[in-house]
Parts: C-alpha cells; sequence; structure tokens
C-alpha cells in the first residue's frame, strides 16, 4: 500500500500544495527552511495521526490559521482515502468519507515509518519512544491489539482516578487492567522475538555492531502482573499512580552488557536506530505482505555514504515506497527517482 496523493492546506509554512507520489522513490528537494520535512511530517500526521516531530499537533497550523487540512489516497485494491483536520479543539479523521473512532485507525490505512535528524533518540531517550516503536510493528501482526490496548487505557485510566481520590475500591478496576496487560505483553514480545533476525542481520550489513534487544514487560520478571499490582499498592496509593504494567514497559538495547545509550558513539546510536526501523519494515514485507512507506529526512546528513548506499540496497529488495528529502534534486545518494519535487517558500513544485 502506497500513498499516491496528498493534498495540504495550512501545515507550518505550507499554505497550500498537491503532490502526487510514485509507488517507489520519492525526491522532495529544497534549501534548508523551504518545507521540506513540512511534507514529510503531513504523510506521517497521515497515517499516524501525530508528528514525528513535535508531540503538540496544533503547532503544526500555519500561522494566523484556525485549522490545517490533509487530504490522501492509497493505491491499495480497493483504494482507501484518508483525511485530517488539526484544530485548536483537536484532531479529527475521516476515512472514506466516515469518521474515524480513533486516529489508531489511521495506522492501518497507510503504515508509515521515519528516519529523522533525531532518529538516535530511539536509542539516547527514555521507554516512551522504543514503546512507540515496537507498538506500531505489534498493531500490523496482532489484529487484535488495538482492542485490547483502548481496554487497557480505559481501566488504567479508572484505576488510577481511584487512586488519587483514596478509594477503598481500586480493585475493581484491576481484572480488565490485567487481563488487557497480559495479552499486550505477550503480543509484543512475540513481535520483539519474530523481528530479532531481521535487526541482527541488518545490523551486521551496516557496521557489524553487537546489540542485542530485549523486552522488559512493565513490572518485576518474577512477578505476574497481578502481584506486582498488589505488591506496588501502597506506593501507588502515596504517588496516585498506577507504576506496574504495559505503559510502563521498554525494549531494552545492550551492548556489551550495558545499555546501548552509555557504550556507543552518536553514529553508531543512528546505525542500530535505522536498523530497528527498517527490519521492522523488512518482516513486514517478508512475513505478512504490508508494503510500508519510510520517510527518509536528509538521510545523507544522518548516514555516511557507505551506509547510505547499502540502506537504499535492503530498501530496494523491499520494494517499499520512499519519501526522500535533499538539499538538489540530484545527488549521488539516491538512484534515479520515480517522481521529484522541489520546494521554494513552502510552495511545491513537480519537476
Amino acid at each position: 500500500m502506497s500513498l499516491v496523493e496528498l493534498r495540504i492546506e495550512n501545515l507550518r509554512c505550507i499554505e497550500s500544495a498537491a503532490l502526487e507520489f510514485s509507488s517507489d522513490l520519492n525526491v522532495i528537494a529544497g534549501e534548508n527552511g523551504a518545507g521540506k520535512t513540512s511534507i514529510l511530517e503531513a504523510v506521517f500526521l497521515l497515517g499516524r495521526g501525530r508528528s514525528f516531530r513535535t508531540r503538540i499537533t496544533e503547532r503544526l497550523i500555519r500561522h494566523g490559521q484556525a485549522a490545517l487540512t490533509l487530504f490522501g489516497r492509497t493505491d491499495g485494491a480497493p483504494p482507501i482515502a484518508a483525511g485530517i483536520e488539526v484544530s485548536r479543539e483537536g484532531t479529527r479523521a475521516r476515512i472514506n468519507g466516515a469518521n474515524a473512532d480513533s486516529l489508531l485507525d489511521l495506522t492501518a490505512v497507510l503504515p508509515v515509518q521515519a528516519i529523522d535528524p533525531d532518529v538516535h533518540k530511539l536509542i539516547e531517550q527514555g521507554p516512551e519512544r522504543r514503546r512507540r516503536w515496537l507498538d506500531w510493528l505489534v498493531f500490523h501482526v496482532e489484529p487484535n491489539f488495538a482492542q485490547h490496548w483502548t481496554r487497557y487505557q480505559r481501566a488504567l485510566k479508572q484505576r488510577n482516578a481511584a487512586l488519587r481520590a483514596g478509594s477503598r475500591d481500586v480493585s475493581a478496576w484491576e481484572p480488565a487492567l490485567i487481563e488487557a496487560g497480559d495479552a499486550i505483553s505477550g503480543y509484543r514480545q512475540r513481535s520483539l522475538d519474530s523481528l530479532k533476525p531481521y535487526f541482527k542481520k541488518l545490523l551486521g550489513a551496516f557496521a557489524g555492531i553487537e546489540i542485542e534487544i530485549g523486552f522488559s514487560a512493565g513490572w518485576s520478571a518474577d512477578r505476574t502482573l497481578t502481584e506486582a499490582l498488589h505488591a506496588n499498592l501502597d506506593k501507588d496509593r502515596e504517588r496516585g499512580i498506577t507504576q506496574s504494567g504495559p505503559h510502563r514497559a521498554d525494549v531494552v538495547v545492550r551492548s556489551q552488557g550495558r545499555t546501548a545509550r552509555e557504550t556507543l558513539s552518536r553514529g553508531q546510536q543512528k546505525l542500530t536506530a535505522v536498523a530497528m526501523i527498517v527490519s521492522q519494515l523488512q518482516l513486514l514485507r517478508a512475513e505478512f505482505g504490508i508494503r510500508a512507506t519510510l520517510l527518509l529526512d536528509d538521510p545523507g546528513a544522518e548516514l555516511d555514504a557507505k551506509n547510505v548506499s547499502r540502506l537504499f540496497e535492503e530498501l530496494s529488495s523491499l520494494e517499499c515506497q520512499m519519501i526522500a528529502t535533499s538539499l538538489a534534486p540530484e545527488t549521488a545518494l539516491f538512484q534515479a527517482p520515480n517522481a521529484t519535487f522541489h520546494v521554494e517558500q513552502g510552495r511545491v513544485i513537480r519537476l
């Protein structure tokens, strides 16, 4: 599934733009600050309901405007149309003309991943980024994941409210929390186990770094979730939050027996993070027939020429859609693109 049409209104510096993408390699060229990355943000927003650059989606609205809107169409069988409106009141999505129940529904319409200048933060920062990275894969390979995640979040919210209110009946929310939490943890573990061979092979092709990835469920491995909730109940009451569960999970990335952020250079962190992302695309293509879209924000700034070449070799075998930014439309980093766009002061022209 590829994005073949994108229309943008009032996103950052882009007042209005319409793009028709190839299902293969697309290059968006222009000077720094021209709006190249904003186009990638629009694609990501259409597939995820959020940006990869900011957690506050309303910051994407063009200055002086009340809202931004996006429309996209895929080449699936049948094609799917999706739209998003972001205003000060929130974000709304429509799929094939009907209101989406959740922004999570967009993930099934357009599977999209991004490699951007902050890719190393997948290694360097805390668990939240790595949970999102893993859950994107789990969503696509475990059909019941979204249902259990929604149920878990509802029970977690209720239990936390009961803790903050000092209620003695906190346990009323635990059966739903535990059932959904155990299911989520199992989905995550299985998905990560399936990914490991792809990750190991790809990382070896890039740099030969020895990396181990493991899974921490969000509670002590020597206890069940039920036992962890009961053991930590007094501390949960003190803090007014539930401290054990899938919302505290992490993907543990280690090198030489220590956390990767302690042992790897910035360049090695980038390579490791790129391998984590691309290995997901490989697994989805090989085992589930899912053809994702990969956004590459100035990859030459993130990887050296040798590793960029290796990256494109791996991606060529996947036949995935790529949308990449570049300062110049013609560069040795890319093979001949199928579609090239030039961006200048927020205006987009196809070359």
